[in-house]
């Protein structure tokens, strides 16, 4: 019995070594891997040579019309004589985050702010909502609630944003966890460009306004149509 389990003691040594022991060793024949992992693969390396292309390059022209990830193309000229019809969301006034202010990083000095500094019209929330359904509702729900189908499939990591805790926290530090990212969601900053950022939120806090309104939040001259019963359908000829 125990000379059974020395001996498989043994044999399991000897195949370890023989698996890792030797590897990176220097050797001029070619190297026996039973597990490369991916460690030589073909791909394009900044300022190396390529045998793929003809010309030996590796780095290559763009694509005609390629831009770069979270960028529009240029809205055209409305006439010959003015300027480009360029929005905030549209080449070459997007950007990413380069800055230092409030805009680029959502803080204030070293704390976090709070605000909108985009002027709040009805363009920037249905970009809010559309960035948002595209980026974010997928793990975080249409309403923000925290359903959304990534976790109905396994991601039970995923917050509600109509938690009081997430209502309560500053646009700063909203801006700043879409830009970095916060344990299980990934960072969004080099893919989401900044007023992109700012329109989801406008429109997170209108989703959040409108699952945790009050009878004070509608003004006094429509409070009155809450009170009125609701009409029944309409009946259906058969």
């Amino acid at each position: 019995m125990l000379r059974g389990f020395f001996v498989i003691f043994l044999l399991c040594t000897i195949a370890i070594i023989a698996v890792f022991g030797f590897r990176g060793q220097v050797s001029t024949a070619p190297p026996l891997e039973l597990f490369p992992d991916m460690v030589r693969q073909m791909k394009v390396r900044a300022q190396a040579p390529l045998d793929f292309f003809a010309d030996g390059r590796g780095p290559r022209l763009p694509v005609a019309g390629t831009v770069p990830i979270g960028y529009e193309m240029p809205k055209p000229q409305a006439a010959e004589t003015q300027a480009p019809a360029v929005d905030r969301w549209s080449h070459p006034q997007a950007s990413f985050s380069v800055g230092t202010d409030y805009y680029d990083t959502g803080k204030m000095g070293d704390r976090w702010g709070t605000g909108i500094p985009l002027e709040m019209r009805r363009e920037l929330m249905q970009r809010g909502q559309q960035r948002f359904n595209i980026t974010c509702a997928m793990c975080h729900g249409a309403a923000a609630a925290g359903n959304g189908i990534v976790k109905q499939h396994g991601l039970a990591t995923v917050v509600s944003l109509q938690d009081e805790r997430i209502r309560k926290m500053s646009d700063g530090e909203i801006f700043n966890t879409i830009t970095n990212g916060k344990n299980t969601m990934m960072a969004y900053g080099p893919t989401i460009i900044v007023p992109d950022r700012w329109a989801i939120i406008a429109y997170l806090r209108a989703l959040q306004r409108s699952q945790n309104a009050a009878i004070a939040d509608v003004p006094e001259e429509h409070r009155a149509e809450l009170d009125k019963p609701a009409s029944p359908p309409p009946a259906t000829a058969k």
